[in-house]
C-alpha cells in the first residue's frame, strides 16, 4: 500500500511539473512573439516643451513665426518667440538632444535678434540627422490678451515651411482668468507636445536656404 501511496504521488508531481512546464512555455511564447511585435514596429518618441517671456514696451509680438500688432512685445535674446521655442525644446525633448538654451545661447551673439523660424528649421535638421520626423505637434500658448486665434493659420502656414513634410499641427490660445504672470499681462508662456517617428539616419544637409523672416 506504501508503495502505491508513493506512486500516486509520483504520477501527481510529474502531472504538476508538465502543468508548470506548459504555462512557462506559453509565456514564453507570449513574450516572443511581443517582442517580434516591438521590433517591427516603427520607433515612435514624445517630447515636451515649455517657455516663457515677459511683455514689454518697444518690442514686436511674434507667436509662431507672425508678426501681432499690440502694444507691447516679447523681451529676449531672438525675437522671443515663445511658441516656437516651446516646440523646439519639444523636439529636442523627443530626440534627447537637451533644450535649446544649450545649442542656443542667449550669450552667444550670433543669435540676438535672429528669427525663430531659424532657430526651429535647425533643431528641425538635427532630428532629421539622427533619423526621427515630425508626426505632429500641439501647442499652447498662454497669455492673457491679445487673442491669438485670428492669427493662428497664418502661424500653422509659416511653420509648415520647416517642419518635416506632411507633420500636423494645432495651436490654441488660452488664458489664466487673470491669474499670475500671464493673467495680469506681465508675461506670456507655451506648452508643446511633439510625437516624432523614427526614419533612416539621414546625412545632415548642406546649402539649404534659410528662413526669412516676415510678420
Amino acid at each position: 500500500m506504501a508503495m502505491d501511496g508513493m506512486d500516486m504521488m509520483d504520477d501527481t508531481d510529474t502531472s504538476q511539473e508538465s502543468k508548470v512546464e506548459s504555462r512557462m512555455s506559453k509565456v514564453a511564447g507570449h513574450r516572443s512573439k511581443v517582442e517580434s511585435q516591438r521590433s517591427e514596429a516603427p520607433g515612435l518618441r514624445v517630447g515636451c516643451g515649455f517657455d516663457a517671456h515677459r511683455l514689454v514696451a518697444g518690442r514686436p509680438l511674434v507667436l509662431g513665426g507672425v508678426t501681432i500688432p499690440y502694444q507691447r512685445g516679447l523681451e529676449g535674446h531672438s525675437d522671443a518667440d515663445v511658441l516656437i521655442h516651446a516646440l523646439c525644446d519639444a523636439i529636442l525633448g523627443a530626440i534627447g538632444a537637451g533644450d535649446i538654451g544649450r545649442h542656443f545661447p542667449d550669450t552667444d551673439p550670433r543669435y540676438k535678434g535672429i528669427s525663430s523660424l531659424v532657430l526651429l528649421q535647425r533643431v528641425v535638421e538635427l532630428a532629421h540627422e539622427q533619423g526621427w520626423r515630425l508626426v505632429n505637434a500641439d501647442v499652447t500658448v498662454i497669455m492673457q490678451a491679445p487673442k491669438i486665434a485670428p492669427y493662428v493659420p497664418a502661424m500653422i502656414a509659416r511653420l509648415s515651411e520647416v517642419l518635416s513634410p506632411g507633420a500636423a499641427i494645432n495651436i490654441k490660445g488660452k488664458t489664466t482668468e487673470g491669474m499670475g504672470f500671464t493673467g495680469t499681462g506681465e508675461g506670456a508662456a507655451a506648452m508643446a507636445v511633439a510625437l516624432l517617428e523614427q526614419r533612416n539616419r539621414r546625412k545632415p544637409r548642406t546649402g539649404r536656404r534659410g528662413i526669412q523672416a516676415r510678420s
